[in-house]
């Protein structure tokens, strides 16, 4: 006859045996697969970034031949059983002795058994513990002394918080390696007159993704590298007496087909964009322009684009329409096949009297009869239920975008702008800024950029360029 299931109220609670319940032979054990989440993880607590651990090309090298699990993460999982199964909670250590017998590699699976071996005098218990992997291999084996419990203890078991691990850039150095086969896109960097406007240029250049041509006072520009300790030889400058004409004379190159992209340096981005949008001189096209943040959020599984943050404060329907339909086409240039595109407002049904709901309907409809093309639409959708699942499944909302957006598209410029800059200051994200629906992309970057994301948007004007859509409407 079978045991009967637990219940799941046993389930949720954490139960020892005391000394008095305890026999020899009484065993209780655990079974774990080694995920690199958990190296990470017993490496970010235990400050051991030895590189057997962490670092996958040195481990190659090494007498493993791959990356193995730090020892005591064998001996953390003999603590969890000894603590929670046997003889569980109130258990005190007092000895352990350990032997490590072989490796723990990625993917194995270990099973740690305990076993008492001997009761003691005075609560004390000794117990055999032994880890062995998938293939009935020991790869731990050693003895614990403890002091049992002599009363019953019966708890709630904890909810352990959830744990997101995240490498800073990480997304961005995705998206930076992305173009290494790319060539590098001829950019008009304009008035580049500081040493980080300047030296985000040239490491772009570095780098292979751009070939700079600097636009500004000859004079303040040789400053500014030579405060940057960075060379200019090779790097082609053209005097200009100010931002206002630098601006205009970048555009200028643009349109006479000398450059294939834009980047803004140290001038306000109104300055620069005036000379972009000049109704005779500058780089419009029949598609709206629009600003798109493309966010490495801590939290977030993959980048997550935002728009518009920065051009259109009060777009109407058309506007919106051409923000989406940039905001896609730079995704897919960026790799993501059909981006889950998420048109955000306060509540995520239908209200007459809330506009931005209205314009989310309308930009979905808009999608099926392929005004809007290469992704997939959902709205109107709160913040919480575009990028959580499980908010979206509490809601009920059954769609292929909630709970996963690729792109976040807000009412306005000032919810965009104050929903990016919360996750920049708060979430810890990094945020890489390009501007789309010109003749070429412009690529808008901030004194608070770090290098890695004035990087990251060089990598988005070069892939861009590379993999954009051959009409733009």
């Amino acid at each position: 006859m079978s045991a009967p299931e637990p219940k799941a109220s046993e389930m949720r609670c954490i139960e020892n045996k005391t000394y008095d319940e305890i026999s020899v032979g009484d065993s209780a054990d655990l079974t774990r697969t080694l995920k690199p989440q958990d190296i990470e993880l017993f490496a970010v607590m235990s400050g051991d970034v030895n590189p057997a651990h962490v670092d996958a090309d040195f481990a190659k090298t090494d007498m493993f031949h791959g990356v193995i699990a730090h020892g005591m993460w064998g001996g953390a999982l003999i603590s969890a059983v000894l603590g929670t199964e046997l003889p569980g909670p109130g258990t005190i250590f007092l000895d352990q002795s350990l032997k490590f017998e072989a490796p723990v590699g990625l993917g194995d699976t270990v099973t740690v058994r305990v076993e008492v071996i001997e009761k003691q005098p005075g609560g004390r218990l000794r117990l055999s513990c032994t880890c062995t992997n998938q293939h009935g291999t020991t790869v731990i084996a050693g003895e614990a002394l403890v002091i049992a419990p002599r009363e019953k203890v019966r708890r709630p078991r904890v909810i352990l918080p959830e744990v997101h691990l995240h490498v800073q850039g990480a997304q961005y150095a995705r998206l930076i390696a992305a173009t290494e086969t790319a060539p590098p896109i001829r950019t008009a960097v304009v008035h580049p007159c500081d040493g980080l406007s300047l030296v985000g240029a040239l490491d772009g250049a570095q780098r292979g993704m751009i070939v700079p041509v600097l636009f500004g006072p000859r004079g303040k520009i040789e400053a500014a590298a030579k405060e940057a300790d960075r060379s200019l030889d090779g790097i082609e400058v053209i005097d200009a007496p100010h931002s206002h004409a630098a601006a205009a004379a970048a555009v200028a190159h643009v349109r006479a087909g000398k450059a294939e992209a834009i980047m803004k340096g140290s001038l306000h981005t109104d300055e620069l964009m005036e000379a972009v949008v000049d109704a005779t001189l500058g780089l419009r096209t029949e598609r709206r322009m629009s600003h798109i943040y493309v966010l490495d959020v801590p939290t977030y599984p993959k980048p997550l684009l935002i728009t518009d943050a920065a051009i259109n404060i009060y777009p109407d329907l058309a506007a919106k329409r051409d923000i989406v339909q940039n905001a896609i086409d730079l995704a897919i240039a960026l790799g993501i096949a059909v981006p889950k595109v998420a048109i955000l407002s306060a509540v995520e049904t239908v209200n007459p009297r809330i506009a931005s709901t209205l314009d989310a309907a309308a930009l979905c409809k808009m999608a099926e009869r392929g005004q809007i093309t290469g992704g997939e639409l959902d709205g109107p959708l709160a913040f919480d239920n575009a990028i959580s699942p499980s908010a979206a499944a509490a809601k009920g909302i059954v769609s292929g975008v909630a709970g996963q957006a690729d792109i976040l598209v807000a009412p306005d410029l000032e919810a965009a702008n104050m929903m990016a800059k919360q996750l920049i200051y708060l979430a810890g994200a990094d945020a890489a800024g390009i501007v789309l629906g010109a003749r070429v992309p412009i690529i808008l970057t901030s004194r608070a950029d770090s290098p890695t994301a004035r990087l990251a948007s060089c990598a988005l004007a070069q892939l861009y360029v590379k993999n954009r859509p051959r009409k733009t409407p």
